[in-house]
């Protein structure tokens, strides 16, 4: 057997399995938007956007993160480097990506501009970004006023809207990052120009520290100074020193004499904050590179090239059309070279591509087609270019720095945000759900963005789900941080789910890893049991859990004063989570008998659910509706009566995802367990019948699930029903029957809601978040797999009604397969050569068409992509699906004749 690497990039990866080693220091992990963060905001009423909204940016330092395009910076974030631009029309420089905020936009925060992950590699020796820039000024007025101006029942107006990129007119800037070592990389930027005339373009690659010592914290300053051209080793080149405490020495060499803009990251106090703010702390501060391009107005620029923010101004005048015109630069550890863009520098960029290609080629199977192979690996472009650095002391933000002015009073008071959290200390780079529209992470979404990781980077997937169970990030009492809007929130339990699958990946040999997350998780457990099972009746409540807007209300703050909600969904992700560590449990007894006890333990508590599920709770209360054959969340009020709110959704889809099949090698190798199991079965029948054995080709067998075989087929006549839950590319959130809206009384108040495919009506969560109808990919992917399981387990002879009245029976690894190939639908190219996931504003051509989309979820009646753009979080789970997908096909093209 071979020993060695089957690739270049997988012997890096092997030497780089911790996020802090070598070949991880550098990498694309600037955010795209650090502006209207919660980690930003210490105002007194907690609104993010209005304390640091887009207008601060450019002439006001952050204090926890910075923003860019197509940024890169070292794994703490000290020392960045992004492309800016400027066409000579804006009123700024283009140094970040601008969007509306949730009060701007009619549905919610928005990003207006267009940019691709083209490509990327799990250490970031290989990346690349298209930024689509236009030519004539940025409408940033019109965009805020037309939105405003659309209303709920409105579209969104994007940038394409504006007619700003008629004709092609506009540039695309292509960045590409190559490294030659670990603390050598070669950076590229190429600008084409699209459109039918010359135009002028300005790039302006910047420098910058981010602003560490304006805090009262520490007082250590790095500094940037341009070299004199007698300290430069190569002709015809241009230098600046970078000198930092932690870093050391690096010096950014750039190809030419561009002009050197130096600067201070420091806020502009007088033009942030008015003439009576008092002055900035710098003659030169963080603006000085926008004035002195865009107004002409070099009095922000320190002639003596030193600061803390460099840039370098390279000037076309005349970009003809189809023509492109490019910007080398090397940044260097510790020294120059003397031939810094030789022919070495071409061998880098040629070789690090030639190595991505044979990576790719190696992480998906051979036999999926061309399409979906771009399409999954844009996928994963997407998920490495939306790695991010994450830093966020609670407790720092809530006490205020020593250099600020008091915190207000409202951090402090009870229910101030966050408030409960001081122990979350993070510096991490974390996988963000999205550049944009979402630069933070959420616990839930991570736990899909690490199934998809562990194709390519199971290292990095592995220390993302040990993070989040940390004592730096969970709570000591147990609970996971759900997102920085409010940690205290509650996301839906997947991450023993998550854990569980990216082992298996992983090729499940990596015991520690498990052991580590499962202790952790055992806390998390607990936490749910003691805290949202109110009454002990083994129902949970959990609020939203991640599904915003599904219900009549909000059902994490609209709850009737003095009624709990017993919720479907809550109740069918504690059996998943039960299931999940059931399995974990038993894998690890394999090794180490003292797991069988608790094993049985998550057995147990699993019967106990699935038990509740299915007859009545306390109170007697039912989550099953027998004449609809659905399960819905039933509402109870003080004296103990109860009501279902009778909307069918993915709340009553969910207990079909709590199912597992007990592995065979099981009732050999652990009796305990063995025994347990066959106690119970003797002794409380009422709890064992959600176990179900069946007998094929003399192997038995044997599947928990909390749906017996009748309520198994009810749901699923409804799930496969083309009126109802199926959809064209998936499962809806939110059954289509409702198209004309439902009315109903819920605790004596009438309410209303309807079917919305896309985005939604209601300004409920912002209005940008739509669980009433669209297709969302991370519930798709786990029912998909949910089928695969039954249809692997004791319902391997199960035949269902597909599409539901078609009169077409079929097995159900049949409609898992279908399923599949629906949700990969999305995004391969339909008969108007255009993708059905293609939102709406993106123009149609050659220039729009080649780039798939991966949005937050899509219309429930076209597929078209809703919500944030740039999603490459849990939507890329479609690479996941591609991946397993040809991989199990080609298993099933080997198998032995009679199998």
């Amino acid at each position: 057997m071979d020993p060695r690497p089957p690739t270049d990039e997988h012997e890096r990866l092997g030497e780089a399995p911790s996020d802090d080693d070598a070949w991880r220091l550098w990498g694309p992990y600037v955010s795209a938007r650090q502006w209207g963060t919660v980690r930003e905001d210490y105002s007194a009423d907690g609104d993010a956007w209005a304390f640091f909204p887009f207008e601060h940016s450019h002439a006001r330092a952050y204090r926890w993160g910075e923003d860019g395009i197509a940024g890169l910076c070292d794994r703490y974030g000290f020392l960045n480097l992004a492309v800016a631009a400027w066409n000579g029309q804006d009123d700024r420089l283009k140094e970040r990506l601008f969007g509306l905020t949730n009060g701007e936009g009619n549905h919610g925060e928005d990003a207006k501009e267009y940019w691709w992950a083209l490509d990327a590699t799990p250490t970031h020796s290989w990346a690349r970004h298209l930024y689509r820039y236009p030519q004539a000024a940025f409408p940033y007025d019109e965009l805020r006023r037309r939105n405003a101006c659309a209303g709920l029942e409105g579209a969104e107006v994007r940038l394409a809207d504006t007619g700003v990129l008629d004709g092609d007119r506009f540039f695309d800037i292509v960045t590409t990052h190559a490294k030659a070592a670990t603390d050598d990389i070669c950076l590229l930027i190429e600008a084409t120009n699209h459109g039918p005339d010359p135009a002028p373009l300005h790039l302006v690659p910047q420098i910058w520290f981010r602003n560490t010592w304006s805090w009262g914290r520490d007082p250590r300053r790095p500094s940037l100074r341009a070299l004199a051209p007698k300290q430069t080793v190569a002709a015809d080149t241009t230098v600046v020193e970078a000198r930092h405490a932690w870093l050391g020495t690096y010096v950014l060499v750039a190809e030419g004499a561009p002009r050197i803009l130096a600067c201070d990251n420091e806020t502009h106090i007088e033009a942030v904050f008015g003439p009576d703010a008092g002055p900035s702390t710098t003659a030169y501060p963080k603006d000085g590179v926008t004035r002195a391009l865009v107004n002409d107005d070099d009095s922000g620029i320190n002639p003596a090239g030193t600061g803390t923010k460099v840039a370098l101004a390279y000037h076309f005048p005349h970009v003809a059309p189809g023509e492109t015109v490019s910007v080398r630069l090397r940044l260097r550890g510790d020294h120059q070279i003397d031939r810094p863009f030789g022919a070495s520098y071409a061998a880098v960029l040629a070789n690090r591509e030639r190595e991505a290609d044979e990576f790719y080629a190696h992480v998906i199977p051979s036999e999926v087609g061309e399409e979906d192979r771009l399409i999954a690996r844009r996928a994963f472009a997407g998920l490495n270019w939306g790695k991010q650095l994450y830093r966020f002391s609670v407790r720092e933000w809530l006490d205020g720095d020593p250099a600020g002015p008091p915190p207000p009073a409202s951090r402090r008071s009870p229910g101030g945000r966050d408030n409960g959290w001081g122990h979350l200390a993070l510096a991490d780079v974390i996988s963000m759900p999205d550049e944009w529209e979402y630069p933070w992470f959420a616990t839930w979404d991570l736990a899909f963005h690490c199934v998809a990781i562990a194709h390519m980077d199971p290292g990095f997937a592995k220390n993302q789900l040990l993070l989040l169970v940390r004592e730096w990030a969970q709570h000591p009492n147990g609970q996971l941080p759900a997102y920085e809007w409010d940690f205290g929130d509650v996301n839906p339990p997947v991450h023993a789910w998550a854990a569980w699958l990216v082992y298996r990946l992983d090729g499940a040999r990596d015991h520690a890893f498990l052991v580590r997350v499962f202790t952790k998780l055992l806390m998390n457990f607990s936490w749910w049991l003691n805290r949202k099972d109110s009454d002990g009746s083994n129902l949970f409540e959990g609020g939203f859990l991640g599904m915003d807007n599904i219900s009549l209300f909000d059902r994490s703050r609209d709850v009737p004063k003095g009624w709990r909600l017993e919720q479907s969904d809550a109740t069918s992700w504690m059996a998943f989570f039960c299931l999940a560590m059931l399995r974990i449990a038993l894998e690890l007894s394999r090794t180490d008998k003292s797991f069988d006890g608790l094993a049985s333990t998550f057995l147990e508590n699993f019967f106990s659910i699935a038990e509740a599920m299915e007859t009545f709770g306390t109170d007697d209360v039912s989550l099953w509706d027998e004449e609809d054959g659905f399960y819905y969340d039933t509402l109870v009020d003080p004296e103990g009566n109860s009501q279902p709110v009778r909307i069918r959704s993915l709340v009553g889809l969910l207990p079909l995802i709590a199912i597992t099949n007990v592995p065979t090698w099981v009732f050999e190798e652990l009796p305990d367990f063995v025994g347990r199991l066959r106690w119970l079965q003797r002794r409380r029948p009422d709890l064992a019948d959600s176990l179900v054995s069946a007998r094929a080709g003399g192997t038995i067998t044997t599947t928990l699930s909390p749906l017996p075989s009748p309520r198994l087929q009810a749901v699923l006549r409804r799930m496969l029903d083309e009126g109802e839950f199926l959809g064209a590319h998936g499962v809806r959130s939110l059954s289509a029957a409702y198209r004309d809206g439902v009315t109903m009384e819920v605790a004596g108040t009438q309410m209303s809601m309807r079917y919305d495919p896309g985005e939604g009506s209601t300004r409920a969560f912002g209005g940008n978040s739509n669980w009433r109808g669209p297709i969302w990919f991370p519930i798709n992917s786990l029912l998909v797999d949910a089928l695969r399981s039954h249809a692997a387990g004791a319902h391997e002879d199960h035949v269902v009604e597909f599409p539901t009245g078609s009169g077409r029976m079929v097995g159900l690894d049949v409609v898992a397969d279908d399923l599949d190939e629906r949700l990969i639908g999305l995004f391969r190219v339909g008969p108007g050569g255009r993708a059905p996931a293609t939102p709406r504003d993106h123009p149609s051509g050659p220039l729009w068409d080649v780039h798939p989309t991966f949005s937050e979820y899509f219309d429930g009646d076209t597929g078209r992509g809703c919500g944030a753009t740039h999603q490459t979080g849990w939507t890329a789970m479609v690479a996941h699906l591609i991946c397993v997908r040809d991989a199990r096909d080609a298993r099933r093209t080997v198998r032995p004749a009679g199998r």
